[in-house]
């Protein structure tokens, strides 16, 4: 029987499982929308963690859409910038960041914008909700240029569209299945959905994105979604890659109290 097992197990090949670069480690957060005390946390727990797992070449990716929806955009902004300063942050363009940077000069974007959680980003500025209220739209529009300061408008323009790690890569939206990694267009890697979504063939690299919201972090072979929706569900992920290892770190929200937690995954 140990025989007949054993040339039966010839025949098959152990899964290769996708790597990150030896000596490298990689923190990857979903869209963060506005939710500055859960990004305040999974920074804590993420260098909690990093000190524990040992020495290692560790990049943290912020993978896009840290404004709009919730309440402290502004504040996501600054914490971001301020982390970059400390250690090897990557910031990766989302939908959200696009919409923002073009309000400044073309009024039907903005429009736009605020319809899709922009109103929270300008209020997240210090507005005050009735002068916010009495502005026309060209005002508005005017006002922008005075409430948002020039540092945070040059990070935003300063965004990447993509990142290769190993057998990894890391957008926001995800990427067009027919176009090849070299040859991806900023617009799909910001804002497509459904083609890339429903693709069920395999892809050069394992995608890391977020921008569509799942109720838990969702992967197939080829992809895997961490945008667990923050300003909605009180649940921001964090997706930590070192060789052919996955876990996650979570941020969670329950009846206003924050706690975070890790667990094995895939």
């Amino acid at each position: 029987m140990i025989k007949l097992a054993r040339l039966f197990s010839k025949g098959k090949s152990a899964k290769v499982l996708p790597k990150v670069p030896q000596g490298e480690r990689y923190y990857v957060i979903g869209d963060i929308h506005g939710r500055c005390d859960l990004f305040d946390e999974l920074i804590v727990a993420i260098e909690d963690d990093d000190r524990r797992a040992g020495p290692a070449q560790t990049t943290v990716v912020l993978l896009g859409d840290l404004v709009d929806r919730g309440p402290e955009s502004a504040r996501v902004i600054e914490t971001a910038m301020q982390w970059g300063e400390r250690r090897s942050v990557r910031y990766i363009a989302g939908n959200h960041e696009e919409m923002f940077l073009e309000s400044f000069e073309d009024k039907e974007m903005l429009r736009h914008f605020l319809k899709h959680g922009g109103r929270e980003t300008v209020l997240s500025y210090g507005i005050k909700k009735k002068r916010y209220n009495e502005l026309s739209l060209k005002e508005l529009q005017a006002e922008l240029h005075k409430l948002v300061p020039a540092e945070h408008r040059n990070f935003l323009a300063a965004m990447e569209d993509i990142m290769i790690a190993g057998d990894y890569v890391f957008v926001h939206a995800g990427i067009d299945p027919k176009r090849s990694i070299e040859d991806q267009k900023s617009s799909d890697m910001r804002w497509i959905r459904d083609r890339f979504l429903k693709h069920r063939e395999p892809l050069s690299h394992v995608v890391v994105h977020g921008h569509t919201i799942f109720e838990d972090v969702e992967h197939t072979d080829y992809r895997i979604g961490i945008d667990t929706g923050a300003f909605r569900t009180g649940n921001l992920t964090a997706l930590v890659l070192e060789n052919d290892e996955r876990r996650l770190i979570r941020a969670l929200e329950t009846d206003g109290t924050i706690t975070t937690e890790s667990l094995a995954f895939g």
